[in-house]
């Protein structure tokens, strides 16, 4: 008789076990806490799920064993594995995860109620055609399909969401962040030939490498964050390989599905209720730079201000690079700055909706970029040449509305990272502020909202003060939403560490800085052109775009140099959203040209039937071209737009250059007369 023969007589009671083999104490956590369970190595995994069914008293048995945290290597209950096989040893511990009792079964259930059944039940849910075939299965194959009546079951737990393993199998995260897992990440150091006293091929502790974390390198170099990766190597570093480190996010919402008391406000239990949470101070960022490719893609920007006095806001597309000059580091590299529609006045800026926001994406991704962050002004002149210095350690950096801002643009920018059982943590998504600084000069200020902020608004659990822009507070909980406490430290009177309650809560705890500039070596991903197409949704005499702006436009340039006339970013939003005929369907050779630079693919576009229709309404146009060409300035007031203006009936206001469309006395922006 072999041992497999043996172990099935003994589990119905007609042998003994022998002697030689000896009991072991498997350790099981579960959200209700951790229980032991004695098994023997030659059991089967299924009598192991009985044995925990029994031990946690569980009332369903829709659940599931893995020998990892995070969800990692699920040990299937079958008649045919033994724990012995499965490498179990005594003291190990298993973590229990319950699944959904309505959609699917997990592995113990599928033996323990027929194998037939089961198959069938997992098939319905997710293709019915598939059931008759599922339903003739023999009980053979009955254990190659529990992986997939798991993803089943998670998938109605989650939401018809994926398993946690397959969403973290599934991630693609962005290029540079596998290009930087694949580096070393240790930081070189020189011989010292007052200390070391070995040759060119040999270290000592005065010359090894560095790790990525080392404080005493991040304080000389005046590095104030971990990067991202850094931190990652910190977290995966020791004899564990972080194993017990996880990047979870926060969750203030109460968990759903508890049956032991009423739903909220009727009821709660320490089972469902969210943990109270207090804020630290962010160690690591996830961008470290913000790189501007030239100084004009800001003066650009700021040429609206200029002209009006008004706020303005935009969203930046670029790329995200390596930073060498922090360790592992990232940095967001803005190749344009896209401007959607808003309303903005001296002190406050308003988004509206954007219908035109798919587009601009499907354009930037077609050019290799993506939304890397938003920049807005918050600019007050002071004189002619100088601006006022209003934000610094006096008063506040970011005001609790932007940081709400910037935490819900992070959440819907999420950062794709594989060591996250949600397969996303945090967000690469930077804010940057044009504003004036101590010397009552223009200059931009970068940050990030923490980890913890993106949570808290994520959950609506924060507010912006009524009369304090540097404190944000955290709500009550009411009969619609319950709301945990939230906690910071500060230093009291005493110079002592206390904990206060986040009501008020100064907003300097949620932010990380990031430094924002230009480099001393302008790069250009678009072409620099003498004459400039008028950017989007500015409603200013000279930047309005339309037709005869565009014919005006294109006229500037030879046939020759129709690579450099595309090779504007407001240009190919504007073809491919233009009234009269919009492009957007024909643009991708196009977008490939302009951004692999191939002149001779960009011109054999031009040859296409799209583009000679649009050559041929901008030749109709010539007439009224050729009168208001004189006088057309896409950059700031012409006499021929002016003209076209009048031909319209819409006149500008001589105070603040806002267009008016109706023909009243006063301008409909300032309510000043004409």
């Amino acid at each position: 008789m072999n041992l497999t023969q043996r172990s099935k007589t003994t589990s119905r009671g007609r042998l003994n076990e022998p002697h030689i083999i000896n009991a072991m104490i498997i350790r099981v956590q579960s959200p209700d806490g951790t229980k032991r369970v004695e098994a023997k190595p030659t059991e089967s995994t299924k009598s192991l799920y009985e044995k925990v069914h029994e031990a946690f008293g569980l009332t369903t048995s829709h659940f599931s064993l893995f020998s990892g945290r995070d969800r990692k290597n699920e040990l299937v209950s079958s008649p045919r594995k033994t724990l012995k096989g499965c490498k179990l040893n005594h003291g190990d511990m298993l973590f229990l995860h319950m699944l959904d009792d309505g959609g699917g079964c997990s592995s113990q259930a599928n033996n323990a109620n027929g194998s037939n059944a089961s198959s069938a039940k997992a098939s319905t849910s997710k293709a019915p055609a598939a059931v008759a075939s599922t339903s003739k299965a023999a009980p053979v194959a009955n254990t190659s399909t529990n992986s997939v009546k798991r993803v089943v079951a998670a998938a109605v737990l989650e939401g018809n969401q994926q398993s946690v393993s397959s969403i973290k199998s599934q991630v693609v995260e962005d290029e540079v962040d596998r290009t930087l897992a694949k580096e070393e990440g240790l930081i070189p150091r020189k011989i010292n030939p007052q200390l070391c006293s070995h040759g060119t091929n040999s270290k000592c502790i005065h010359c090894i490498p560095l790790d990525p974390w080392d404080e005493n390198y991040l304080k000389e170099h005046n590095i104030k964050h971990l990067s991202f990766h850094s931190y990652l190597r910190k977290l995966t570093s020791g004899v564990d390989k972080g194993k017990f480190g996880t990047l979870d996010d926060i969750s203030c919402k109460i968990k759903a599905g508890c049956k032991e008391h009423p739903p909220w406000p009727r009821g709660i239990c320490s089972k469902c209720q969210p943990s109270a949470i207090t804020l630290n101070r962010q160690s690591y960022r996830h961008v470290d730079n913000v790189m501007f490719e030239n100084a004009n893609l800001v003066e650009r920007f700021l040429n609206y201000w200029r002209i009006t006095g008004h706020q303005r806001l935009g969203f930046l597309y670029g790329r995200y690079e390596q930073y060498r000059d922090v360790p592992l580091g990232i940095k967001a590299t803005v190749a344009t700055v896209y401007e959607p529609p808003q309303e903005g006045s001296r002190d406050h800026v308003k988004l509206l909706p954007d219908p035109k926001k798919e587009i601009v994406d499907e354009i930037a991704r077609g050019l290799g970029l993506t939304c890397v962050g938003w920049i807005f002004t918050d600019l007050v002149p002071l004189d002619a040449n100088k601006v006022r210095h209003l934000r610094h350690a006096g008063t506040y950096f970011l005001s609790a509305h932007e940081v709400i801002t910037a935490a819900h643009l992070q959440t819907l920018h999420p950062n794709l990272c594989h060591y996250s059982p949600t397969g996303k943590h945090g967000s690469k998504f930077v804010t940057v502020i044009v504003t004036g600084d101590k010397d009552n000069q223009v200059h931009m200020e970068g940050y990030q909202v923490s980890n913890q902020c993106q949570s808290v608004v994520r959950d609506k659990c924060l507010i912006p003060t009524k009369d304090a822009p540097e404190l944000a507070y955290i709500r009550e909980s009411s009969a619609e939403q319950y709301v945990p406490d939230v906690y910071f430290k500060e230093k009291d009177q005493y110079n002592n560490e206390v904990v206060r309650l986040g009501r008020p809560l100064p907003v300097e705890y949620l932010l990380l800085d990031c430094p924002a500039s230009t480099p001393n070596e302008p790069v250009y991903s678009f072409a620099v052109n003498e004459a400039n197409f008028p950017v989007e949704n500015r409603m200013v005499e000279g930047h309005l775009q339309d037709f005869t702006t565009l014919a005006s436009y294109l006229r500037k340039f030879t046939d020759d140099m129709f690579l450099e006339a595309m090779s504007d970013f407001h240009v190919l939003i504007y073809i491919a959203t233009m009234d009269m005929l919009p492009l957007r369907e024909y643009l991708e050779p196009l977008l490939k040209a302009v951004k692999d630079r191939e002149r001779a693919a960009a011109v054999e576009w031009k040859q296409s039937g799209q583009w000679a229709t649009v050559e041929q309404l901008v030749m109709a146009s010539g007439a009224e071209g050729a009168a208001g060409s004189p006088g057309v300035d896409v950059t700031g007031a012409g006499s021929g737009t002016r003209t076209a203006a009048a031909a319209t009936g819409s006149w500008t206001c001589q105070h603040c250059t806002f267009i008016n469309q109706t023909a009243s006395e006063n301008c409909d922006m300032c309510h000043l007369p004409q």
